[in-house]
């Protein structure tokens, strides 16, 4: 996303940038840029942002927002400014809404689902909302200490998902406080298979390199 808004500040353009207040990627974003960015939170701000030109706009994305989240801002912009250009590729977390997608299936099957992750992660939140949203009882949990036992009673299928910060080892370990409460058997649901992979920035590859090749002094 920052390659992204140096690219078409520099083509002159006024970029509307979705994504939360406060958000550390949004602040850092910002921060590159001394003019022309807007934060754009909500579909209202779309119409509330003032624009230099018009026909000079482009948008981009906090990348932890899923196209679910972002939808319908970005047709509040399109339907403002309509020559509006967006990103080549969409810049959305593939994993947000991948993970968002499993859960409205997920939930169908269980009585409970334990969404593992920050309470202060964005993502991890709105998987708890789709949860919810499903008509499921949901929990959301930061350590396998938090699973509560009491949460198990009178429940036959208990469903979990993380957030797509959440290490892989953190929920192990809420999968192995789950089974020693009783859990019998684990299965895991079909999902979409992540191919996307983000290259690491130039300028960091180039400080990882000079760093792997430095002889020993």
């Amino acid at each position: 996303m920052h390659r992204e808004v140096l690219r078409q500040r520099e083509l002159g353009k006024d970029i509307l940038l979705i994504g939360q207040s406060g958000h550390a990627e949004v602040i850092g974003t910002m921060g590159q840029v001394a003019s022309g960015v807007h934060l754009i939170a909500t579909a209202d701000d779309v119409e509330r942002v003032a624009i230099a030109d018009p026909d000079k706009v482009a948008w981009v994305t906090q990348t932890t927002l899923s196209m679910d989240d972002t939808a319908p801002i970005v047709a509040a912009i399109m339907a403002r400014f309509p020559a509006a250009t967006g990103p080549k590729t969409d810049d959305i977390c593939y994993a947000s809404q991948n993970r968002q997608a499993a859960v409205k299936v997920m939930a169908a099957e269980c009585d409970l689902v334990i969404v593992i992750g920050s309470p202060q992660s964005h993502n991890t939140g709105r998987l708890a909302d789709v949860a919810k949203a499903a008509g499921v009882t949901t929990r959301q949990v930061d350590s396998a200490a938090e699973v509560d036992p009491a949460w198990l009673r009178g429940v036959s299928r208990v469903g979990v998902t993380a957030g797509a910060s959440a290490p892989p080892q953190l929920v192990e370990d809420v999968i192995a406080a789950l089974k020693s409460h009783g859990a019998r058997a684990v299965r895991e649901l079909d999902g979409v298979r992540e191919t996307v992979v983000f290259p690491m920035p130039r300028g960091m590859r180039r400080a990882a390199s000079s760093f792997a090749t430095r002889p020993n002094v």
